[in-house]
């Protein structure tokens, strides 16, 4: 089920990644203005702790290792963290996708110019002339590689020269130019190599995503069963508690009665005090334990639940755990690995990173166009005797800038042509360096993933090697403790009897307590080595029944 759920959700991360530049909002719609003028908040609010409610009861926190988990993964701020570094991989593929947005430019400026007139033909002998120059123009690159300008110019200037017979004149200029690369740069493959890279960085990501969970949820139950175990001591502690102050109320009674000497006291006394101060360091080490474990699913940033008792309902002693097979193992972790994938991912940047460097080295050879018109208008003066000083106004015909678009448009003053362009390195360093890099990455990529294949078999072997220990483990301390008990019941009978001394009782006692401590201790072993392989396999998502979404 995990290995067809993931493609699905790296499928809808990369659909949604790559139509974000469609859906950004685009001039003049409404929502274009919105995002792009309006003012970007810089405050960050963060939700509280959810869900502990959900597990409030009693006036404390019961939790199975479920809950536990769920909590963890709403509450712990790493979850939170590595959930948004993927979300910086998906703004990479938008970025990409900047390569095509079409830029509009304008320009518009108005500048006013007082001369003296130096020549006869100077038209007055201060002239004053305005221009006033507009530009308007789109450029866009296409996937094909082709970059084109479309651009639209109008020139409005007046003056007051007598010679002028246009005035004020409109020129009006319309210019469709493109450049379409014939050696590096050509083509849709290579435009779009920033985008397969970042979309091949993403499914990387998604991987490492899902490995940085399983540690996150590795180190949060390491700390459920630690607080598991501390408790378990307490217990252990509590019931040697016990026993030793029956001891030692029987050494008191008999002291009393005669029965004992005065300096047969002092063992009981002692044993006491030593079960007095083993419980109190195994309550304060379960404090702390609780205090790591609240840390871990949050309840310690809400002062509703940060000082309520946690209840653990998993039970201590281990599930059975069948015969366990190396190979088989070692094969289903090489592939569900998350951190392994990620690494054979990074194969495929390096392969679309040399191919861009080896674009690089293509000479740049384009082809260019263009395709132009333009129109003059405005009134147009008709004048006489304009060289013998008079420069009379004969008539006047009306015109202005619609006549200048009128000619633009009519294309009958066009202006086209066609170009090759070649910028040829002689000798190009910096692109022969990047490609062997680029090579060079690839080949410490796949020895990161050697190593990486090797460092997984060593985990799972290891943990399988663990667990094994651990069942054998187990099974010993177990029965180390039965037999701790027997002989703690037949030293009790000889005391009893008065064939034995109150120091083999205690002794016995002691070494009950032992054996219990030592029993708990292996089923948390047991407990951490069982967890350890699910780490080892990567699957410890799909085992807890958590989904990334």
């Amino acid at each position: 089920m995990r290995q067809s759920l993931r493609p699905l959700t790296i499928a809808v991360l990369l659909a949604a990644a790559a139509s974000g530049a469609s859906q950004d909002p685009y001039f003049p719609k409404p929502s274009y203005f919105k995002k792009y003028f309006a003012r970007t908040v810089t405050k960050v609010e963060l939700a509280p702790p959810v869900r502990f409610e959900d597990y409030a009861a009693g006036g404390k926190l019961e939790l199975s290792l479920k809950a536990y988990l769920g909590l963890v993964m709403s509450n712990n701020p790493n979850v939170s963290i590595q959930r948004l570094n993927l979300t910086l991989n998906e703004d990479s593929i938008t970025r990409a996708f900047g390569q095509f947005d079409p830029v509009a430019n304008a320009s518009f400026s108005a500048t006013r110019a007082l001369t003296a007139g130096t020549t006869a033909l100077s038209g007055g002998s201060t002239l004053n002339q305005l221009s006033q120059p507009l530009n308007l123009g789109v450029t866009q690159q296409l996937e094909t590689g082709t970059r084109y300008t479309i651009g639209f110019s109008d020139f409005k200037s007046s003056t007051n020269n007598s010679f002028a017979t246009i005035n004020p004149t409109f020129n009006s200029n319309f210019n469709l130019s493109f450049s379409q690369p014939l050696l590096q740069g050509r083509g849709a493959y290579v435009t779009r190599l920033p985008m397969m890279i970042a979309r091949s960085r993403l499914r990387g990501a998604q991987y490492n995503l899902e490995d940085q969970v399983i540690q996150i949820l590795t180190s949060a139950e390491q700390a459920y069963w630690a607080v598991i175990g501390a408790r378990e001591n307490v217990r252990v502690a509590e019931e040697n508690l016990k026993l030793a102050d029956a001891a030692l109320k029987r050494a008191e009674k008999e002291l009393e009665l005669g029965a004992s000497s005065p300096l047969d006291i002092f063992q009981p006394q002692q044993t006491f005090a030593n079960a007095e101060l083993l419980l109190t360091q195994n309550r304060y080490a379960l404090a702390l334990a609780e205090n790591g474990l609240r840390t871990q699913m949050g309840a310690d940033l809400d002062p509703r639940f940060r000082d309520l008792p946690i209840e653990l309902t998993e039970p201590v002693a281990p599930p059975p755990s069948p015969e366990l097979d190396r190979e088989k193992l070692v094969e289903e972790a090489l592939a569900k690995r998350g951190d392994l994938a990620s690494a054979r991912q990074q194969l495929d940047v390096d392969d679309l990173n040399i191919r861009q460097s080896n674009d690089q080295l293509r000479p740049s050879l384009a082809l260019t166009g263009q395709y132009g018109s333009s129109g003059t208008g405005g009134p147009i003066y008709q004048r006489q005797d304009v060289f013998g000083g008079g420069s009379q106004i004969v008539s006047i015909l009306p015109g202005g800038v619609t006549d200048s678009l009128s000619q633009l448009f009519g294309f009958g003053l066009p202006t086209y042509g066609f170009g090759l362009s070649l910028n040829l390195p002689l000798k190009n360093h910096a692109a022969i360096a990047n490609l062997a890099d680029a090579t060079v990455s690839k080949r410490l990529d796949a020895l990161r993933v050697r190593a990486a294949q090797q460092q997984i078999r060593l985990q799972v072997v290891s943990a399988v090697t663990s667990i094994e220990n651990s069942k054998a483990s187990v099974e010993l301390a177990r029965k180390a403790r039965d037999l701790a008990q027997k002989r703690v019941e037949a030293e009790q009978k000889k005391y009893e009897l008065g064939t034995e001394q109150i120091f083999f009782v205690l002794t016995a006692q002691g070494d009950l307590s032992t054996a219990e401590s030592a029993l708990v201790t292996q089923m948390i072993n047991y407990r951490m080595n069982q967890l350890a392989l699910s780490r080892a396999l990567g699957t410890l998502l799909e085992e807890r029944n958590i989904t990334l979404q």
